[in-house]
Order: structure tokens, then C-alpha cells, then sequence
């Protein structure tokens, strides 16, 4: 262990990750599918970050956000990579603990970056349905790369301050995590300190963050039913309503996975440990996995992009 300035304050030298409790003799049978679900999320994002870099016609504001949101999806799948398969596979069960702090700040900064560039696709679908001959004026690029700088410096400067607060709590011992990566609201019922800054401080993030956002959201998408009940031609609405598809089944795959986990966090103190993973893995996992497949299923402009990159590919063999 390693002392602080009090002798009866200390912080653990490592943490121990149980990954999935009450399976613990079956992980290498359990790495397969996350294995399955990393492959997914890096060729699935990769390629759509690809076909928007390469392809012109997709140097649109809609497609650079995308580009955005895949590129945080990314950050998320990363920062947990290296514990979640260093416990399935290899039986690595330790997280030093600063490399823990920084994972829970990564995690959970990209997760911001990820809430805030959906906010910032609903903005854009309902400037394309209300203002669609403005809508190149108003989202311009310089404004869409501004917008890409102040989500991920507000993401930095609001996670920045909790890994110090936890750093200044007393451990007594308790180091044993019910997840295989680093999550702030599993770290925070370590301690056997006052934790009621940091309860203070991450309600404040999540509440200026996740609960703005969401409400922006909800927000957008009530004027852009207001704007698409005022055309007056069917199939003009029809056609104004699928372009907010894919989005649509995005901020599902995000929130309502995150919802369940906060609830189960917060309220759900009886609830079965086994819940409470398997809900924190399909926070992390479901939605990188589920959206390169939505955009590229939905969005027929990723298609032909796909397409046009493997013909490419095979008129080069």
C-alpha cells in the first residue's frame, strides 16, 4: 500500500478486477464475443471514418459529424481494451492505480464527447429539415471543426477535476472492482471517507452534461415534428423524417443503455451483481458495435461510399 500524509488515509497500489462475478472460471470462453465486439467497433467505425476522409461528396456537415461520433466510439473501445482482454485472455485481474484513474477519465471523457456530438447531429437534422437551402451557410466547416474543439476541451476541463477528488479519499483496504475496466460510480463505493463532494461533483457532471444534452435533444427533435407537420406535401415529410433515422436509433442505442446503468447504480443496491455488469458492458459496447451498422445499413450516401471503396479496392487487385 501506499501512504498518504495521514496514517489512517491510503490509496491502493492496484485494484483488482472481477470482470464478470460468479464467472470467473469461464473467461476465456467470455472473451470471445468482446474479441467479436472490438473487431466490430474498430472495422465497423474505421471503415466509416475512412469512406468520410476519403470521398468528397461525404465532406458534409451530417457525415463530419458522424465522423465525430465515431471517433469517440473509438476513444471508449480503446481506453477499456487493454484490461478487458488482459483479464479474459490472459488472467491479468490487477489496474495499477493511476492507471486506473486515467482509464475511468478516458471512458468516461470520450462518453461525453459521445453525448455531446449526438446533441450536435440533432441540431444539424433539424437545421437540414427547417433551413435546407441555409443549412451549407449556417453549419459551415470552420463552425463544425469549432464545434468538434469545444466538445472535447468541455469533455477534458468537467472529468479533469475527479480523478483528483478521488485521490484525496481514503481506501482502507477496499480495492476490488465489480467491473474489467474503471467506471467512476464503481470507484466511488470504494472509499470509507466522505464521498459526498464527489457524489456532488459527478451529479453535476452528469446533470450538466447527459441530462442537458438528452433535454436538448428531446427539444430538437419536438421543433423538427413542428417543422415536418408544416410541409405540406407527404412524401416531402416522409422524406424529411428518414433522414433522422439512423440518428434516431443512435440516441436510442446511447441513452437508454446509460439510463438503465445509472438507475441500477444509484437505486438498484440489492440488485444483483451480475444486472449490474452485464448493464455497464451494454453502456460501453452496444453502441459502437450497433451504429456503424445503422448508418451504414440507413444512410445511403455511407453505402455507395462503401461501395465505391471496394470497387476501388478490387479494380486495384
Amino acid at each position: 500500500m501506499k501512504n498518504s500524509n495521514s496514517s489512517l488515509s491510503f490509496l491502493p497500489a492496484s485494484f483488482i478486477l472481477v470482470g464478470i462475478p460468479g464467472l470467473e472460471t469461464e473467461h476465456i470462453w467470455i472473451s470471445i464475443p468482446f474479441c467479436l465486439m472490438y473487431l466490430i467497433i474498430f472495422l465497423g467505425n474505421g471503415t466509416i471514418l475512412h469512406v468520410i476522409r476519403k470521398d468528397a461528396v461525404l465532406h458534409q456537415p451530417m457525415y463530419l459529424f458522424l465522423a465525430m461520433l465515431a471517433v469517440a466510439e473509438v476513444g471508449v473501445s480503446v481506453s477499456t481494451l487493454p484490461t478487458v482482454l488482459g483479464l479474459f485472455l490472459f488472467g491479468n485481474s490487477e489496474i495499477h492505480f493511476e492507471a486506473c484513474l486515467l482509464q475511468m477519465f478516458s471512458i468516461h471523457s470520450f462518453s461525453i464527447m459521445e453525448s455531446a456530438v449526438l446533441l450536435a447531429m440533432s441540431v444539424d437534422r433539424f437545421v437540414a429539415i427547417h433551413s435546407p437551402l441555409r443549412y451549407t451557410t449556417i453549419l459551415t466547416l470552420p463552425r463544425i471543426f469549432c464545434t468538434g474543439a469545444i466538445i472535447g476541451l468541455k469533455s477534458i476541463v468537467l472529468m479533469a477535476p475527479l480523478p483528483l477528488l478521488l485521490r484525496r479519499l481514503p481506501f482502507c483496504g477496499h480495492n476490488a472492482l465489480s467491473h474489467s475496466y474503471c467506471l467512476h460510480p464503481n470507484l466511488i463505493h470504494l472509499p470509507c471517507g466522505d464521498i459526498s463532494i464527489n457524489n456532488i461533483y459527478g451529479l453535476f457532471i452528469v446533470i450538466s452534461t447527459f441530462g442537458l444534452d438528452s433535454l436538448l435533444i428531446v427539444v430538437s427533435y419536438g421543433l423538427i415534428l413542428h417543422t415536418v407537420l408544416g410541409i405540406a406535401n407527404g412524401e416531402g415529410r416522409k422524406k424529411a423524417l428518414n433522414t433522422c433515422g439512423s440518428h434516431v436509433c443512435a440516441v436510442l442505442a446511447y441513452y437508454v443503455p446509460m439510463i438503465g446503468l445509472s438507475m441500477v447504480h444509484r437505486f438498484g443496491r440489492h440488485v444483483s451483481p451480475l444486472l449490474q455488469v452485464m448493464m455497464a458492458n451494454a453502456y460501453l459496447f452496444f453502441p459502437p458495435v450497433i451504429n456503424p451498422i445503422v448508418y451504414s445499413i440507413k444512410t445511403k450516401e455511407i453505402r455507395r461510399g462503401i461501395a465505391r471503396m471496394l470497387s476501388e479496392k478490387r479494380s486495384r487487385v
